[in-house]
């Protein structure tokens, strides 16, 4: 199909999509919402839905339904679009977003050659996803809960995340929060509110719904939950109870869908069929929406701002999918060139690319400055490299703290388990390298 005929398919569907809207508005009475003995002739009022009668048979069509739009403050090249989104940020505040991104995106560099290197087991970058954590972080409270996937350390790094805490958790050593027992990149910490990741996909969006939904009890609740997962994970049936709980309990939840294109090698056009991630939130589950784009700081987080504003008020969840790309591969254990070309990420990593963008901004204010950019990044850099020097000679926990923290009181069949490895390992000494470990 030509370019001008998609655009003009495109643009009847979205008359029709009004149209259909119009319809709608007209048939429907407020009266008409609520149950009545005695509804309106040509329109149902059914336990399982209310809608108007037709008299003619027709197939909906996705194509009958205009996209959700894409909300964004910049443009390409850093110009505000309208000037009424301008979130009048202060210099100061944007000077602390772009070094957040600047630092999470030295770091990943590094930390993904230290495991190229050898020195460390796992990886995974943030390239091409820095705005949508920065942008989202900046807009919440630090009372505010938050229930991670894998990619967003830059919510961590604007809460106050320390190089050090980054590095001695990709270590595993005695200096790590989670004391060894995670995969490098599964963060977590208590004092900023940080729930620690786990693996398996999208276990994490019914847990946040139930702390939320927990939030709602409390008399004067003044924090909300903000769940961050990728559109690969929106897949999982664990996806489809959270959307579906946070929906019929009404729960102050901001379920925050990082859609990068790609669920490992899967491009999101064979993920799913429908309108993203955004549009199974007002039709499908009945829940609020925002559509954004990620790569535009500002966006994202006036977004935020106004979706944090909208579940405290109203006790309900929201959908927020913000549109990126990622640029770097999946992790350490993926080649992203074998399933898309160079060019295509070029394109991401240069002139779409959010910190680009938020320097363009910067530049126009007359508060961006090469020589400091420079000097910051070398400095990131020393720091990053230090740390790990400090980090890799660290001692790994004690090998006896694998068996607790999971039971308050370590049922007897742990005991037997741990007895049985101790003797294993006295009798087998030569064989471990227990100078590496914490006595």
């Amino acid at each position: 199909m030509s370019f001008l005929r998609k655009s003009m398919h495109w643009m009847g569907a979205v008359a029709r999509q009004r149209q259909h809207l119009k319809v709608i508005r007209g048939a429907i009475s407020t009266a008409a919402r609520d149950y009545s003995s005695e509804p309106p002739n040509d329109f149902g009022n059914f336990p399982g839905a209310k809608a108007p009668f037709v008299s003619k048979l027709n197939l909906i069509h996705p194509e009958d339904y205009a996209p959700i739009p894409i909300y964004r403050v910049m443009d390409q090249d850093g110009f505000i679009a309208d000037e009424s989104q301008d979130p009048q940020l202060s210099r100061e505040v944007v000077e602390k977003m772009f070094r957040d991104m600047l630092l999470l995106n030295t770091m990943d560099k590094i930390l993904y050659e230290s495991q190229r290197q050898g020195r460390i087991s796992f990886y995974m970058t943030n390239f091409g996803e820095e705005a949508s954590h920065i942008g989202s972080a900046a807009a919440l409270e630090m009372r505010d809960l938050i229930y991670g996937q894998y990619r967003e350390a830059g919510v961590l790094v604007w809460r106050g995340f320390r190089i050090d805490q980054f590095i001695d958790q990709c270590y595993g050593n005695v200096d790590d929060l989670g004391r060894g027992k995670q995969m490098p990149v599964h963060y977590g910490s208590r004092e900023l509110n940080f729930v620690t990741i786990s693996s398996p996909l999208s276990t994490q969006m019914p847990q946040a719904v139930g702390a939320a939904y927990a939030m709602k009890m409390k008399p004067d609740n003044d924090a909300c939950v903000v769940c961050y997962f990728g559109e690969g994970a929106a897949s999982e049936g664990d996806a489809h109870a959270a959307f579906n709980f946070a929906a019929t309990l009404g729960c102050p939840v901001i379920l925050f869908c990082r859609n990068n294109g790609f669920a490992i090698s899967t491009p999101s056009n064979e993920q799913y069929r429908g309108d993203g991630i955004a549009g199974r939130g007002p039709m499908g589950y009945g829940i609020a929406t925002i559509r954004v784009d990620g790569t535009d700081v500002f966006a994202v987080y006036n977004a935020m701002k106004a979706a944090r504003e909208y579940v405290l008020k109203e006790n309900k969840p929201v959908v927020f999918e913000a549109l990126a790309y990622r640029v770097g591969h999946h992790s350490t254990s993926d080649d992203s060139t074998a399933y898309r070309s160079a060019e295509e990420i070029e394109v991401w990593n240069s002139v779409e690319h959010p910190i680009s963008k938020l320097k363009r901004y910067m530049v126009h204010k007359g508060w961006f400055d090469e020589t400091e950019e420079t000097e910051f990044i070398k400095d990131i850099r020393k720091q990053v490299l230090k740390q790990i020097a400090v980090s890799e000679k660290k001692l790994k926990p004690n090998w006896r703290e694998m068996f607790e923290d999971v039971y308050d009181e370590i049922p007897e069949h742990l005991v037997e388990q741990r007895e049985e490895l101790e003797r294993h390992i006295g009798a087998h000494k030569d064989c471990y390298p227990l100078k590496n470990f914490e006595k």
